[in-house]
C-alpha cells in the first residue's frame, strides 16, 4: 500500500459515501484511478467493508466506557462468553499487558453503567478491573 493509497483510506474514513468524482478531486487524482485502487485495495483484503454510522448508533447509548478486567486463571473463554450474554457490552477485546480483556461498553445512564459494572464484576473469574468513562470520540480521518 502506497502513500496514496494510505491517502484514499484516510478520505473513506472521513466520508464512505463520498463520489468517486469528489475523491478524485481531493487526491489529485482522475476517477478511473481512484474506482481501480478501490477495486484493488477491497480485493488484497485492505478495505475489508464499508459501513454506516447512523445518529442512532451514537445517541441509542450516550454513557460510554471501557472495561480493562483481570481473569483469575484460564476461564477467559468463559469470562468472553458471558460478556457477550450483556446487552450493555458492545464488543469484548482479548489484550496483553496487565489486563486481560477489555469490555467496551454502552448504557442509556450513568447508573446503569454501574450496574453493568457490577454486574461484570461479579462474574466467576473476573479478579479485577478498572473502567474509564469516554468522553469524547473523534474517528480517525474525520475532521
Amino acid at each position: 500500500m502506497d502513500e496514496v493509497d494510505q491517502r484514499l483510506i484516510a478520505e473513506l474514513r472521513r466520508d464512505g459515501r463520498a463520489a468517486l468524482s469528489d475523491l478524485a478531486d481531493r487526491l489529485g487524482l482522475a476517477r478511473g484511478t481512484v474506482r481501480t485502487r478501490m477495486e484493488r485495495l477491497v480485493a488484497r483484503g485492505e478495505i475489508a467493508g464499508f459501513t454506516v454510522l447512523t445518529r442512532g448508533d451514537v445517541t441509542a447509548a450516550p454513557v460510554r466506557g471501557l472495561m480493562m478486567i483481570g481473569i483469575e486463571g484460564r476461564g477467559g473463554e468463559k469470562v468472553m462468553a458471558r460478556l457477550q450474554g450483556i446487552p450493555a457490552v458492545m464488543a469484548v477485546h482479548s489484550t496483553n499487558g496487565k489486563w486481560d480483556l477489555i469490555a467496551e461498553l454502552a448504557t442509556q445512564t450513568l447508573l446503569e453503567l454501574d450496574e453493568v459494572i457490577h454486574r461484570i464484576r461479579s462474574i466467576d473469574g473476573v479478579m479485577t478491573s478498572e473502567t474509564n468513562l469516554l468522553l469524547s470520540t473523534r474517528r480517525a480521518g474525520r475532521r
